[in-house]
């Protein structure tokens, strides 16, 4: 089902089915390439499960049994997410998720780029740019990420130069930019790359707890007096800045 999609509307350029649903909101480019391959969309009432599949606006597209389309307006989000939210856009165990707080004020599906986990809060992004989405999770991107974290012991000048030098923990290497510390247990620590839950295995593996931890930058966007929960779009200058042009 590859050629007949495209013949029928040739004014129209097609796009692959994968580019197709990161430009209609639904995921990035990497993630839609797996909705497909789990057979979760249809084209025209057919499942497809070839990422060659290419469509148009015309033909008829359906994810999980609901039509999307294409958006013409493209958003790029800052969201100050709150703790106990996860970052997913459902979550099968029916715990909040981060994108519904975004739903009064914007209509378009938006997605988050990378992560904060269920207890971590701070800012994250949200956009319905596939290609924004996959440009700025490249490991190339080299985007700083800055937190600002209470611990529940005190962490010493050694531990912080530890934690830039990198420790392994269950054979994982996690190794962070910089670590300051602001007080006795409280730290700064600015991430280049995202490992799953870095910070407080780090942590953890020197024996301090996590108290709090609140991602306050990414890249040249900054939470400033977001507060929890609020949400807001994010400037040219910062769009550009991300996507490694100067702020």
């Amino acid at each position: 089902m590859r050629s007949g999609l495209k013949t029928e509307h040739a004014q129209e350029e097609p796009l692959r089915l994968q580019v197709f649903l990161a430009h209609s909101g639904v995921a990035s480019r990497r993630a839609s390439e797996q909705i497909i391959l789990d057979g979760r969309v249809s084209v025209n009432g057919t499942v497809i499960t070839e990422l060659g599949t290419k469509v148009t606006s015309k033909d008829e597209v359906f994810v999980d049994g609901k039509k999307i389309s294409l958006e013409e307006k493209k958003r790029y989000v800052l969201l100050n997410k709150p703790a106990g939210f996860v970052c997913s856009l459902s979550d099968e165990k029916g715990r909040s998720v981060a994108a519904d707080l975004l739903s009064e004020k914007y209509s378009e599906r938006l997605y988050n780029v990378g992560r904060l986990d269920m207890y971590s809060k701070g800012a994250i992004l949200f956009t319905n740019d596939g290609d924004f989405a996959a440009k700025l999770s490249h490991p190339s991107s080299q985007i700083e990420k800055e937190y600002i974290v209470e611990t529940s012991q005190d962490v010493s000048e050694e531990t912080a130069k530890l934690l830039e030098h990198g420790v392994r923990v269950d054979n994982v290497f996690y190794k962070c930019k910089s670590c300051k510390v602001l007080k006795a247990r409280k730290i700064k620590i600015i991430l280049i790359e995202g490992k799953n839950r870095e910070i407080r295995r780090m942590l953890e593996s020197q024996n301090i707890g996590t108290k709090s931890l609140v991602r306050v930058r990414i890249g040249c966007v900054n939470l400033d007096d977001l507060r929890p929960g609020e949400c807001r779009d994010l400037t040219k200058e910062e769009i550009k800045g991300l996507l490694g042009e100067r702020c």
